[in-house]
């Protein structure tokens, strides 16, 4: 799959500004394009028009802080979407892709995943969204049709992006798919903005998108999201509804790897994870 490249974000971005959002007067006359023209964002974002277009095309090379600052403003792009801007503008001319060893958990990581015990559910996933570890809770919680041992062999670890949109037994256990699919498929972009070169990563987009209507729309809208905490409200097949929240930390050696816990959001979500640590042991 071709990887995405810094034009190909801005225009996505630029398509969804309206010239009122911009402080634009159109007076009425009738537009060709849904958000702002080239000349019009270059105009904002203080540089020539010929510069923008050839940022839009790819053919100017790199970008300066700067200039990007000014794209990001003009855009009114989020801290996860300036970000990605920045990414994408560092890698540019990168193309070739590199297989990259399979990933470990790292010890100190797994140490704290051990700490939380079972009264916690948790996993522990790789930049991929490749589950690297699970506690019994986080198992039974998410993926309790699988395999505990499922993640010690990188062969046999669940990938939770695959599963969560090719996998109909895990599909159905989320009531808020259609909310958690845009966060999921935002912060795999913002992940490839940070590895433009992973080719185990750029597959794993291309299979979804082959293998997703929903991927595919929603990848193609451009949008960007970092993943740090919110709401899953599940369907679980053993328990029934369970209303949890996710947190996800981040460990300073090991900034790929992230540990997701889930808390419940009331007394009966609370009495269903009691009941699954029971089940655990």
């Amino acid at each position: 799959m071709r990887t995405e490249t810094l034009g190909g974000f801005l225009k996505t971005r630029r398509d969804r500004v309206t010239p009122d959002a911009a402080g634009l007067r159109t007076y009425g006359t009738l537009r060709r394009v849904p958000g702002l023209r080239r000349e019009e964002l270059a105009q904002l974002a203080g540089v020539s028009v010929g510069y923008y277009t050839r940022l839009e095309q790819d053919q100017s090379g790199t970008a300066s802080p700067q200039v990007l600052d000014a794209l990001a403003r003009v855009l009114s792009l989020d801290d996860a979407e300036s970000r990605h801007l920045h990414n994408l503008a560092q890698r540019s001319g990168v193309s070739r892709l590199v297989r990259p060893e399979p990933e470990t958990l790292d010890p100190q990581v797994a140490t704290l995943l051990h700490a939380l015990s079972d009264s916690v559910p948790a996993i522990v996933l790789g930049r991929r969204g490749d589950v690297l570890g699970w506690n019994r809770t986080g198992h039974l919680l998410l993926a309790e049709h699988l395999d505990y041992t499922a993640p010690d062999l990188p062969e046999t670890r669940p990938s939770i992006p695959r599963m969560f949109f090719l996998d109909p037994l895990h599909r159905d256990l989320y009531r808020n798919w259609a909310g958690l699919a845009r966060i999921h498929i935002g912060y795999l972009r913002l992940t490839s903005g940070r590895h433009p070169t992973d080719a185990r990563l750029a597959e794993l987009i291309g299979e979804l998108v082959m293998g997703s209507p929903e991927f595919a729309a929603l990848w193609a809208a451009g949008d960007v999201a970092d993943c740090t905490s919110g709401p899953m409200h599940l369907r679980h097949p053993t328990l029934g509804d369970i209303d949890v929240d996710y947190q996800v930390w981040l460990q300073p050696d090991s900034p790929d790897h992230r540990l997701e816990a889930y808390t419940p959001r009331d007394d009966a979500s609370r009495d269903a994870l009691r009941l699954l640590e029971v089940a655990s042991r």
